[in-house]
């Protein structure tokens, strides 16, 4: 951050002289030091993926998980402070809930992603409390079509084919647009997704993470599910395989 942030990063209800929200600046950076998710929108599905850094041997597998239901046809992953996306999961869920309680029937992503968008926002307007320092993706399949959104710590949203956000973003995002998403079952997504979470770990940054893979989609007939481990394994192979042949390719052009 510049040097004109001093005094002006005290509340996140104050603007600097050149219009920025410091607060808000700082909780984009702590999602950049969190580990890279992605999402992926293809012709019959979504899939989010996950690269949950592990920085100890002694934590039990599987646990902290940034993959959630927010209902039966909606999934969120979370980059950033954990403890601050369950915040953001919990509130989702209860508008989901409440939604389906009022209407009789499930939320669209579209007015969920308005509810949370505008939830986000509103912890960027008074000194009193402070930006969520997380990112959500959040994907459905409605009516035979996929929905997927992700919304900053600001509030800001957008629908998106293919969005990542983390460490490794930028990366993410080069190979994310050689890919024809639009052309891509949910079963080819997923192989890819698990590609691109293994190309763009950092292996001396960051020694060991855990994959996390969901879907949902015409495979899951609408419902957000954890992708079996068969599917699983077979993505994982892939994935390891993309790494072994761009590490040969490597080494053969010097």
């Amino acid at each position: 951050m510049s040097s004109i942030g001093t005094g002006y990063d005290l509340s996140a209800s104050q603007f600097s002289p050149d219009g920025r929200v410091f607060q808000v600046e700082y909780a984009q950076k702590a999602v950049e030091n969190s580990g890279t998710i992605i999402g992926l929108r293809g012709k019959d599905g979504v899939v989010l993926a996950v690269e949950k850094l592990v920085t100890s041997k002694l934590y039990e597998p599987g646990a902290n998980t940034r993959i959630f239901n927010i209902d039966r046809h909606v999934g969120m992953a979370v980059s950033g402070l954990i403890s601050d996306a369950r915040q953001i999961v919990e509130t989702a869920k209860i508008e989901a809930s409440n939604y389906r309680a009022q209407y009789g029937t499930a939320i669209p992503l579209k007015y969920l992603n308005d509810r949370v968008s505008m939830y986000m926002h509103a912890y960027t307007l008074y000194s009193a409390v402070r930006p969520f320092g997380c990112s959500v993706i959040a994907g459905s399949y409605e009516v035979d079509t996929p929905v997927m959104y992700m919304i900053d710590p600001s509030g800001v949203s957008y629908g998106y084919y293919g969005c990542a956000v983390g460490k490794a973003k930028q990366a993410a995002k080069t190979e994310i647009e050689k890919l024809k998403l639009q052309d891509l079952s949910c079963r080819e997504l997923v192989k890819e997704a698990a590609r691109i979470i293994y190309v763009v770990h950092d292996e001396l940054k960051d020694k060991q993470f855990e994959l996390e893979l969901s879907w949902v989609g015409a495979v899951t007939d609408g419902l957000h599910e954890r992708v079996p481990a068969d599917v699983y394994q077979e993505a994982e192979k892939f994935a390891k395989a993309a790494m072994a042949d761009d590490s040969d390719s490597d080494t053969e052009d010097m």
